[in-house]
C-alpha cells in the first residue's frame, strides 16, 4: 500500500510539472501593446495600434472615434506601416469624465500618448474637428513626435464665420446645431447620413448605420463641449506656425465642410498639397477608400 501512495504521488508530480512545462513553453500571441493608455489619473483613451514600422497616428472626427478609420488600419497595417488610432477623451469606448472638452486637452491627451508609445517622426493625420484637433496639436507642441500633417476634410481653419473669413457656418447656424445636440441628439446624428457623402448612394446604408452607431456611442456632454470649443477656435493666426509638409484631403462635394476651406489652408500652410477628391462629400475615407489609402501611403512615403 505504502508502494502504491508513493507511485500516485510521482505520477501526480510529473504530470503538474508538464503541465507548468507546457504553460511556460507557449509563446505570447500578442506584442503586448495596450488597447487603453492612462493620459491622467482615472482617464483612459482607447487606442487602436496595428502594424509594424513607419508610424500613422489618426484622429477621428465629431462625434465619431477611431473604429471610422476601419478601413485605413486594414490597409496600412499590411504596407509596412504602424498605424495607431486614438479616440479622444468623452468618444467611443474612451473615458468620459466630466470636464474640460476642448483643443488645448486634447492636444495634450495625444501627446501623452505619443510619448508613452514612444512614436516619433509620424505622420499625424485629423478628420474634420480632428483635422483642426491636430493642427493644434502640431502648433501648440511644434511638431513633436511628427514629422508630416494630414489633413481630411478638415474643420479649419475657421468652423463659424469670422471677420475677415466668410466661409465658415453662418452664427446661426452653429447655434441651431449646439441647440440639436442638447435637445435632439438622436435626430441630429441619424441625419447626418444623409449629408455625409457627395450624392445618395455613395455610401451604403449599411455604412451610414454604422457610422451613425458610432456616433451614439460619445457622451452628450463631450459632443455638446466639443462643438463649442469648435466654435470658438480660430486657427487662422497659427497656421504660419506649420513647418513640416501638409497633405490637404477633401472631397469637392463636401457640404459639412466647404472645398474653399482646403484652398484657405493651403494658401496659408507652407509646404501643403491639396489632393482632390472628385466624387466625394465629407465621407471621402470611404467614398474613395482606395484613393484615399494609396494617397495616405504615398505621403507616408514621400
Amino acid at each position: 500500500m505504502r508502494n502504491l501512495i508513493l507511485t500516485i504521488g510521482l505520477v501526480a508530480t510529473l504530470l503538474a510539472s508538464n503541465v507548468s512545462f507546457s504553460q511556460t513553453k507557449r509563446a505570447a500571441a500578442s506584442v503586448g501593446r495596450s488597447e487603453y493608455i492612462e493620459v491622467e489619473k482615472s482617464v483612459k483613451l482607447h487606442v487602436t495600434d496595428l502594424g509594424e514600422g513607419q508610424p500613422i497616428v489618426l484622429i477621428h472626427g465629431w462625434p465619431l472615434s477611431d473604429e471610422m478609420y476601419e478601413y485605413q488600419y486594414q490597409y496600412l497595417s499590411r504596407k509596412g506601416f504602424r498605424v495607431i488610432g486614438i479616440t479622444l477623451r468623452g468618444f467611443g469606448k474612451s473615458d468620459k469624465p466630466y470636464g474640460r472638452y476642448d483643443f488645448d486637452v486634447f492636444s495634450d491627451d495625444i501627446k501623452v500618448v505619443l510619448e508613452k508609445l514612444k512614436i516619433e517622426k509620424a505622420v499625424l493625420g485629423g478628420f474634420s474637428m480632428g483635422g483642426a484637433v491636430v493642427i493644434h496639436y502640431v502648433t501648440k507642441y511644434n511638431s513633436a513626435h511628427v514629422s508630416k500633417l494630414a489633413l481630411f476634410g478638415a474643420a479649419a481653419p475657421s468652423w463659424k464665420q469670422r471677420d475677415g473669413f466668410p466661409y465658415g457656418i453662418p452664427d446661426a447656424d452653429v447655434a441651431g446645431l449646439i441647440q440639436a445636440t442638447l435637445t435632439n441628439r438622436q435626430d441630429l446624428i441619424a441625419s447626418f447620413g444623409a449629408g455625409f457623402p457627395a450624392k445618395e448612394g455613395n455610401i451604403s446604408k449599411n455604412m451610414e448605420k454604422w457610422l451613425e452607431n458610432i456616433n451614439l456611442e460619445a457622451s452628450p456632454y463631450a459632443i455638446t463641449e466639443s462643438i463649442t470649443a469648435l466654435r470658438d477656435l480660430d486657427l487662422r493666426p497659427e497656421l504660419s506656425k506649420i513647418k513640416i509638409p501638409v497633405a490637404i484631403f477633401h472631397g469637392i462635394y463636401d457640404k459639412n465642410c466647404p472645398f474653399i476651406w482646403a484652398e484657405q489652408l493651403q494658401k496659408n500652410i507652407k509646404n501643403s498639397t491639396i489632393i482632390r477628391f472628385e466624387n466625394s462629400g465629407h465621407a471621402l475615407f470611404i467614398e474613395e477608400m482606395g484613393k484615399f489609402n494609396t494617397e495616405l501611403e504615398k505621403f507616408a512615403k514621400q
